[in-house]
């Protein structure tokens, strides 16, 4: 028969033997193990939407991210580019262009002279010299040579209201102002063929087609102009309206002003220089004294072709 020992420890009616402290020891964990359990049961139980915000955060946080990384992107890649909000509303600024310089050759004389305007040539003929213009007195230089000295044969005289440009043709005049439809230049009809005494022979067909080309140069370009009539005119009583003045034609501000001008000219020409114009060229005129006629004229008039 077992007898019951005291040795400090536990018997248990089956004769098992537990130590005391281990006892306790696995009570404890046990009880730690059950209530953990079921703190997190409940948590997922009643904390699964948490859950799922916590990962749609992590989700929308990583988009944040590659949004941001690709708009810095973009920016690296067009760095100093400009970004039109609309193109079809977008209108390239207009740059202006720098005023034209003067010709280095009529710089000189303008220097000498500020009232040059130009100079005229025409090849093989006495007819070179430049071109004077004084609004304020328009016969100014009637009987003064360039530097304002007297003289019999005086200077070659720009119309007053005839305007030699201030800018360049290649350039569409965005340089300065443009010159006028018809240039006017005046000059003396000398024995001696000075200034405009030549004129007199543009009379000959034959003279013309040889010496068809007039040469212009306004300060800041060269200009050439073909001759596209030779006529005889007058110089009308300020009264008369049903004649045709052309030293009154400067500038068409229309079609219709333009071939007034033109039909005239072509109807009173000595004969047919085959040059023919349309609505938008340029002219030049030069008159002179004539004498079939009480203030009579002889004109030369050439269309622009460069």
């Amino acid at each position: 028969m077992d007898s019951y020992i005291d040795h400090g420890d536990n018997v248990t009616e089956y004769g098992t033997v537990q130590h005391r402290g281990r006892s306790y020891a696995l009570a404890s964990i046990y009880v730690v193990a059950l209530f953990a359990a079921s703190i997190f049961g409940i948590s997922f139980f009643f904390g699964g939407g948490n859950l799922r915000g916590l990962r749609e955060s992590d989700e929308e946080q990583a988009r944040i991210e590659r949004g941001v990384e690709a708009a810095n992107a973009f920016n690296r890649q067009n760095a100093g580019v400009k970004v039109i909000p609309d193109v079809q509303d977008y209108e390239p600024e207009e740059e202006e262009l720098p005023p034209a310089l003067m010709l280095p050759n009529m710089s000189e004389l303008y220097e000498q002279n500020n009232d040059c305007i130009g100079w005229l040539k025409i090849a093989d003929t006495k007819i070179d010299y430049p071109v004077m213009q004084t609004p304020q007195d328009e016969e100014y230089y009637l009987y003064r040579d360039f530097n304002g000295a007297e003289s019999v044969e005086g200077s070659l005289i720009l119309d007053t209201d005839s305007v030699s440009g201030t800018g360049t043709a290649k350039n569409g005049y965005e340089d300065g102002s443009s010159p006028s439809t018809n240039l006017i230049i005046h000059g003396h009809n000398m024995k001696n063929g000075a200034m405009f005494g030549d004129l007199d022979k543009w009379r000959s067909e034959d003279y013309e087609r040889a010496h068809n080309i007039i040469e212009y140069s306004s300060l800041y370009e060269k200009r050439k102009y073909e001759i596209i009539s030779v006529f005889l005119s007058q110089v009308y009583k300020v009264d008369q309206t049903d004649v045709f003045k052309y030293y009154k034609f400067f500038n068409a501000s229309n079609e219709e002003e333009f071939n007034d001008f033109y039909d005239n000219i072509k109807k009173l020409a000595l004969y047919d220089t085959g040059v023919e114009a349309q609505f938008g060229d340029e002219f030049i005129t030069l008159s002179v004294c004539a004498y079939h006629v009480t203030n009579g004229r002889l004109v030369v008039v050439g269309k622009r072709i460069e």
